[in-house]
């Protein structure tokens, strides 16, 4: 049994739709609190100025445990403050969780506050791309007292740190919010720029601004996912989740094999023996080398229809690429009966192998074997994943112009062509046509 610490919360009013005279009165506005216009005049949030990274610092970056990290610290002070506040929905320290024996050791949580009180999907599943409709929820319409800091790029590249900063609005700063339906203690919301209404969807700087939280919390526990619409986002406002968990995931422990690598030194490799089709994301000698380069393959599979999951791993040098197609088998009504009825929705975390089960009888019976059965609903198959990945190599292939072969044989010969696509070779490599 994992030991995490439990903290006493109780629902939050600032969760319910409803708002009490006292509370209007007590807050001014519309009465919430909120971070719309009615409210955020004059309001003040920590800022926390993270130190931009270039090529000659990522040799001093190490992801390794530290005795205290300076944005740990204030994540996880400012979270166990909301949990003393009542801002969560349910107490996710009370959730039992468990290592499931076998090779990978997938981790069950039993989490019946998150079936319960988690808010609805309010957009259609078959559509990776939809318009932001701020009718629906969005992250505007949350209580100040959720966001626990800004966090934007220092301007003189030292990390900065201010207890009260004025909110910029009109430069759109990012937010780091707490879940209110948690996963695991600390678990968190990167928002970036707010206020530009963006639908969930990844972009290059929104992908880059999650790297560089990854590498400034140092902490090899601390990792961020992303789920597009489609592949279990449930709410059509750009966001990233992150939260701290003390044992390796069971994607992380899995083999890989290298399939190419790129000019910018950014290596991709395929996942292997694992129940999900993937790819694997590393390196790079710059931050902006890898998550351009991931960048590029989410915005390929956005402007294609996949659904798809991201896990940013080791402090942002690894992510995992996991195109999905389990909403679509559920509509297609291709998905068991005993699966549906776990009604668990394999988002990026149950991917990752942190299994959030529902029913206690799920929980009980978790077995390494049921976690995979699951999980392989949720793969592409061969044959498809291969007609994904020709996609994503040709998005890549438009920004590269060179790459380094990984087959026993090197491929020599650059084609004249100012695009050259990449294809998978025969032989599990890339070679440029």
């Amino acid at each position: 049994m994992l030991k995490i610490k439990r903290v006493p919360t109780v629902v939050s009013n600032y969760q319910k739709d409803e708002v009490t005279v006292e509370a209007a009165g007590r807050v001014g506005g519309c009465g919430k609190n909120c971070l719309k216009s009615c409210c955020i005049q004059e309001a003040k949030l920590p800022l926390y100025a993270f130190k931009r990274v270039d090529k000659k610092d990522l040799p001093l970056l190490e992801c390794k445990e530290q005795p205290v990290a300076f944005l740990d610290s204030i994540i996880l002070g400012e979270w166990e403050d909301r949990m003393q506040r009542g801002l969560f929905r349910y107490d996710v320290t009370a959730c039992e969780t468990k290592v499931i024996p076998g090779e990978y050791g997938f981790i069950a949580q039993l989490n019946k506050g998150r079936h319960l009180k988690k808010r609805p999907t309010e957009f259609r599943v078959d559509k990776v791309l939809q318009p932001f409709d701020e009718n629906k929820f969005n992250f505007t319409k949350v209580g100040q007292e959720e966001i626990l800091l800004q966090f934007e790029a220092s301007n003189d590249r030292e990390v900065q740190f201010f207890p009260n900063a004025p909110i910029d609005v009109e430069n759109s700063p990012s937010f780091v919010a707490i879940n209110v339906s948690p996963i695991e203690y600390g678990h968190v919301l990167l928002i970036p720029r707010i206020f530009e209404h963006l639908p969930q969807r990844i972009d290059h700087d929104s992908l880059l601004l999650a790297l560089h939280m990854a590498a400034e919390a140092g902490n090899p526990y601390f990792r961020l996912g992303y789920n597009s619409l489609g592949a279990f986002a449930t709410i059509n406002h750009l966001h990233f989740q992150a939260y701290y968990l003390a044992v390796p995931f069971p994607i992380e422990k899995a083999p890989i094999k290298k399939i190419a690598k790129l000019n910018g030194g950014v290596k991709i490799s395929k996942l292997l023996n694992y129940p999900v089709k993937g790819l694997v994301f590393e390196g790079g000698d710059t931050l902006e080398d890898l998550s351009n380069t991931v960048s590029d393959a989410c915005i390929c599979l956005q402007q294609n229809n996949i659904p798809y999951n991201v896990l940013i791993s080791d402090c942002g040098r690894q992510i995992f690429f996991l195109p999905q197609c389990y909403a679509e088998k559920q509509a297609l009504g291709e998905v068991s009966a005993e699966l549906l009825d776990t009604q668990v929705n394999p988002a990026v975390w149950e991917i990752s192998g942190h299994m959030v089960l529902k029913r206690k009888k799920d929980f009980d019976e978790a077995s390494e074997a049921n976690a995979w059965r699951l999980l392989a609903e949720v793969s592409l198959s061969e044959e498809r994943f291969q007609e994904v990945n020709a996609l994503i190599f040709q998005a890549i292939a438009a920004g590269q112009l060179d790459v380094k072969s990984q087959c026993p044989e090197e491929v020599d010969a650059v084609s004249s062509s100012p695009h050259p696509s990449m294809v998978a070779g025969s032989q599990e490599c890339l070679v440029l046509q």
